[in-house]
């Protein structure tokens, strides 16, 4: 067995990561009062820091007041304090991980019956058969929509560096707002960001080129990109390589490669592809066909639960390893590794034949343990997805109504 997994990386910023591990973004969806990170979030990551993983990557925290995944997401932007933000970062960088905020802006992937704006590139709502309804319909975003985009990404990243945060990754996946841009089924626009990839890829780049000047050098900037989006005529293999091309001038740190969106939830394990069935490491089929070609070194998310898996994927020529459910289950994951062992535990697998719905319950049951976790309780990975869910729709309801009136009460707004 050899030692890369806990080999350094050093990043064009003069960024050192102290191993090859990261814990990639899950959304936590514990925002406390006025959408800010507490006492919950700052355990978690304290926990998550001491368990050995070079860097932390934070689940989404949105860019935009009006425009959550979720009512119980965290907002950073301009009129946020900054307190809070500051030791989240120093809980997280308590046990020696880096860590980088993931910034986002959901798009039209916003459930129906949040207050607030639902946009697009164009107005295509979330097909998800009898589930459809679960989201908003969106409308297709103005040129002054989308510069105010780009300018909220810039804002975030600013201020993410002052609250003491190593980096920002830009969440370009999942079917978020900038990898509804990049798919050629939900962009259907006919002006300067439709059309060609070259179009389609413009709001990233000028995402990327408005957040790398915001920040100094030094400060990380990464990019999370589908290898795929998994639908018949979207976003594949060979336009993940043709972005990844574009991004390397513009000072970009690293590519993680996830795939997947909520109408086709790869993320959550269960692709659409037959060629990422594999139970472990199911993106690194596709990875294998971006490495050779990469000018930036790649990171790889998606089921790798075990170290012959995770330096399986570091000898294919990834640079960075991301792992998810197993730090949710084994927050010590990497520790534990370093000492010849493994995780003990697995979550319950969710069987559900509604995709769906199986996807949303396997991410609630993740979202139980971080729960658990954050309040110095062991996970409980025999939790039952319908348990699970249940209890996540109870949160969610009561997240809703404060989120409601927060938003009323701030001069956010929906611009």
């Amino acid at each position: 067995m050899t030692s890369e997994v806990f080999a350094p990386l050093s990043l064009r910023s003069g960024q050192v990561l102290g191993n090859r591990i990261a814990k990639a973004a899950m959304e936590e969806n514990m925002a406390g009062d006025g959408q800010l990170p507490g006492r919950r979030l700052v355990e978690l990551y304290r926990r998550w820091s001491a368990g050995g993983t070079g860097l932390l990557i934070t689940g989404n925290v949105m860019v935009h007041a009006a425009a959550l995944t979720g009512p119980a997401g965290v907002v950073l932007d301009g009129a946020a304090p900054l307190e809070p933000f500051a030791a989240w970062a120093e809980a997280a960088k308590s046990g020696g991980a880096a860590v980088w905020m993931q910034i986002s802006h959901p798009g039209r992937q916003i459930q129906a019956g949040m207050p607030g704006v639902v946009w697009g590139p164009s107005a295509v709502g979330v097909d998800l058969g009898r589930h459809s309804g679960r989201f908003g319909r969106p409308v297709a975003m103005t040129p002054e929509q989308i510069a105010a985009t780009v300018d909220r990404f810039a804002v975030t990243a600013r201020r993410a560096e002052q609250a003491g945060f190593d980096g920002v990754e830009i969440h370009a996946a999942h079917g978020y707002l900038l990898s509804q841009f990049l798919s050629p089924l939900v962009n259907r626009r006919t002006d300067a960001w439709g059309g060609p990839l070259e179009n389609r890829a413009r709001l990233l780049l000028d995402v990327v080129r408005a957040v790398r000047a915001a920040v100094a050098p030094s400060f990380a900037v990464a990019v999370k990109l589908n290898s795929a989006d998994f639908q018949r005529g979207g976003f594949d293999a060979d336009d993940a390589r043709q972005v990844i091309a574009m991004l390397e001038p513009l000072g970009v740190d690293l590519v993680e490669l996830s795939g997947g969106s909520y109408e086709s939830p790869a993320m959550t394990g269960r692709p659409a592809d037959a060629r990422t069935q594999a139970r472990e490491a199911y993106f690194l089929d596709l990875a294998r066909e971006l490495v050779g070609t990469s000018p930036l070194p790649l990171m790889l998310t998606g089921g790798i639960t075990r170290r012959d898996t995770a330096e399986r994927v570091l000898d294919s020529g990834v640079a960075l390893v991301g792992i998810g459910t197993a730090l949710a289950v084994t927050p010590d994951l990497p520790d534990r590794w370093r000492h010849g062992r493994e995780a003990g535990r697995e979550m319950r697998p969710v069987t559900w034949s509604d995709k769906a719905l199986a996807s949303a319950a396997g991410m609630a049951q993740v979202r139980h343990q971080l729960r658990r976790i954050a309040r110095g309780s062991a996970p409980r990975p025999g939790v039952r997805p319908a348990y699970a869910l249940l209890a996540e729709l109870m949160l969610q309801r009561r997240a809703l109504r404060r989120y409601r009136a927060w938003l009323s009460a701030t001069a956010s707004g929906t611009a």
